[in-house]
Order: C-alpha cells, then structure tokens, then sequence
C-alpha cells in the first residue's frame, strides 16, 4: 500500500453507496492494520471513523478514488497523527506519533514472521488472548473485525445492550492496563486460543446467515468474510477437527443463501426452498470439509452441527429429511454445548420426528427461563409447535409475540403472514 494519493476514478454518480460499499468491504481490513500499527483500539477506531467521515466529503466532491482501501489507509492514519498531536495526556505521545509518521511517509508494511498471513485473521488471535474473558474476546473481536454494533453482539449473548456496551468498554481498558500487546502469538500457543476464534468466525457468520435488524434478511458480506476466515484458518489449522466442522457448516449454510428469500426479497423457509437453486459447489466443498473433520475423530459442537447441516443438504427434497436423525445430533450437541439456541432448535426437530406435543416437552421450560422472555426465536417456534398441535389461537398469541420482538424486517413480514394465514383458516 503506497502513502501517496491513490489515482482517482471520477465517478459523480453515487458516492454515498461507494462510501456504504467500502465500509462494508474495506473497514476491517483497514481497522486491523490500524490497530496493529497504532497498538491503540480506540485510537484506531476513532481515526477510521474520521477517514469515512473525510470520505463522505471528499468523495462527492472529487469522485470515488480508484482504490477505497488505500485512500481509508492513508487518511485515516493521518487523521491518528493529528489526534495524537492533540492529545498531550498521553505518556508515549511523542514516540507514538514519531512510529506513525515514519510508517505514513513511508507507507512500510513490516515483515510477518507467523504462519498467520492475513491481517484480520491476525487481530482475531490478538483479541482472543487469554488475559481476557472468552465472553470478553468474543465480543471485541465481533466488534473491530465483524462490524457488529453493540446492540448486534448483545443479542448474540442474549445481554442486554448496556451490558454488553461495559464489557466492551472494560475489554478495551483491561488491554491498555495490562499492556497486551498487539502482536502475532507464537505458532505454538495458536491452539489455546482456537476456542475464542472459531466462536467469534461462527457469530460473524450467524450475524450474516440471519441479520439480528434492518431491512436484508441476509448479509452476504458477512458470510463471505466468515467463510473467507474459515478457509484461511483450515490452511493454518489443518489437524483441528472444529476448524473443519466450522467451516463445513458455514459452507453448507451458505450454500442455501440464494434460495432463502424469493424474487420480492420475502422469506422463504427451509421447507419451502427451491434445493435447484442452492449452490452445488459450496455443498461439495461443505460435505468434504465435514468428511475431513469426521477422519481426525476428535467430534465437537461445531461437526456436529455439520452433520445437521449435511441431512439437509442430502436429502433430495424436504420430505425425506431425515429428523430422528437429526433429533439425535440435537441431543449430542446439547451435551456437548448446552444453550437456549440449541434446545430451541432440538424442540423443532424432536417435533418434526416425533410430533408437536414431544416438541413442546422440549420447549417447556425455556418457556419458563426469565432470561429469555425477549428471545424472540423462543417465540417463533413455540408459535410453529402450537400450530402443529393444533392449538391456533396459541399459536396466534404466540406469533404476536415474535412479531412485537422481531427487528429483522423480513423475518417479521413472514411471521405477520403467517399470523395471517393462521386468522383466516381460523375465521374461515
């Protein structure tokens, strides 16, 4: 990456949505070599963010540059130096902005000496050290490289947003106090901190699967870069079972992502999708990375989500799934990573192999847990169970239930249509 300015393509037309475009493309590159030249997370984030608010400006009024990446690159760490020349509270003011003036003029990317070859992948094993919480790396890591709001990252723990927003900001205080640095860890000790990362790669990738807000069902750059992540972490990795079983599971979620919406951008459920449409390649890929992940037997919760993923994927129309087999793995992976998400989606598939009152067994007490009574998957599937039972104006309340917690538009579209179709046979 060069420190001059980059050449620029005079495109007048939509400089906003090429501002959106390189926040969604180029943010967590450049804020992971940011954070790494400037060893400051805050300071990063802060100088990124005037970079995109430069760019907004300068970008209507100049055109789009030819290289987004590069330009962000370049203001942004001048836009560090001048905050470092303000900030005069600073202990190490003057060597730091020293550092990062000889790396702008100079443009130098430093030599990597790991195994680990792509900058974001080498923040995420930096945020995941140990001194830290996993719940803790996990959530600065879904913060810096994910691009997930706060609000985002605190329904994925099922927290509070406020909650959530402390722990970051403590996360963040706990690496400047104890002066962890930001460096690649020594290939040896990379295994520790797999635990952190394949968690952090999975939430990333759930966050694009099933977007927590706004109008998209699907985030497919978020996918994108998981799966990216993934596919880099199986080269550097390769006798970790997880790593295998992770990446086979994104593979073979994402290869269902061209038929999860119809051509209106309205929700189309599993049981319902055009299987003609799912991309063959990334199934091949997905079902060979489980086999890998099966031959090193060391089996965990992300193989076995897999092998869930897999009947899916086999089974030659929705028909023929095959749910007591997928009810077992439920039940596996229960024992091997107990959570609400897990019961939930085991209460479906005990349902569809063994009926809807065994279902509801299921469900019963999460439906009791007070944590969860704003867990609006719990909602959507007591709503289907209670439909299949028979038990409509149940499963209308229920329904309304989801639909008031739902912030994804489009999933609350199918929820209210739903709701819907259950009135009209119900009045009928």
């Amino acid at each position: 990456m060069t420190a001059r300015t980059p050449e620029r393509r005079l495109v007048r037309g939509a400089p906003a949505a090429a501002v959106e475009q390189a926040f969604r493309v180029e943010r967590s590159r450049v804020l992971a070599a940011l954070i790494r030249q400037l060893g400051d997370f805050q300071l990063a984030e802060d100088a990124l963010q005037d970079a995109f608010a430069a760019a907004v400006a300068t970008w209507s009024r100049d055109g789009v540059p030819a290289n987004p990446g590069a330009w962000l690159m370049t203001t942004a760490r001048r836009r560090a130096i001048d905050r470092l020349r303000r900030n005069r509270s600073l202990a190490d003011r003057a060597a730091r902005l020293a550092e990062l003036t000889r790396i702008n003029a100079s443009a130098h990317e430093e030599a990597q000496d790991s195994a680990i070859a792509d900058e974001r992948l080498r923040l995420i094993f930096t945020c995941c050290h140990p001194a830290l919480a996993l719940e803790a790396r996990v959530a600065l890591t879904l913060r810096m490289l994910g691009g997930l709001s706060t609000a985002e990252i605190a329904r994925a723990f099922l927290v509070a947003e406020p909650t959530m927003g402390q722990r970051l900001t403590r996360a963040k205080r706990k690496i400047a106090q104890a002066g962890i640095p930001y460096r690649v860890p020594d290939d040896d000790v990379l295994p520790d901190r797999l635990r952190g990362v394949l968690m952090v790669v999975y939430l990333i990738f759930n966050e694009g699967y099933l977007a927590s807000g706004g109008e998209r069902l699907v985030r497919g750059e978020l996918c994108s870069e998981a799966v990216r992540l993934g596919r880099l972490l199986s080269k550097l990795m390769p006798d970790e079972a997880e790593v295998w079983g992770l990446l086979a599971l994104m593979l073979l979620h994402d290869a269902r992502r061209g038929a999860r919406v119809d051509a209106s951008g309205a929700y189309v459920a599993l049981d319902r999708q055009d299987r003609s449409r799912w991309d063959r390649g990334r199934m091949r890929e997905g079902l060979a990375a489980l086999e890998r992940g099966l031959r090193l037997r060391q089996p965990g919760q992300y193989l076995l989500q897999a092998a869930i993923a897999a009947l899916h994927a086999r089974a030659p129309t929705a028909e023929q799934v095959n749910w007591r087999a997928i009810a077992e793995l439920y039940l596996a992976l229960s024992r091997v990573a107990p959570s609400p998400v897990v019961e939930i989606n085991r209460a479906v598939a005990v349902a569809f192999a063994h009926g809807a009152q065994a279902g509801m067994g299921v469900l019963a007490p999460l439906l009791e847990d007070p944590a969860l009574e704003r867990y609006q998957p719990l909602y959507a599937a007591q709503a289907e169970l209670l439909m299949r039972a028979g038990d409509r104006a149940a499963a209308a309340r229920a329904y309304e239930q989801a639909i008031a917690l739902s912030s994804n538009e489009v999933e609350r579209s199918e929820l209210e249509r739903r709701r819907s179709e259950l009135v009209s046979v119900s009045s009928a």
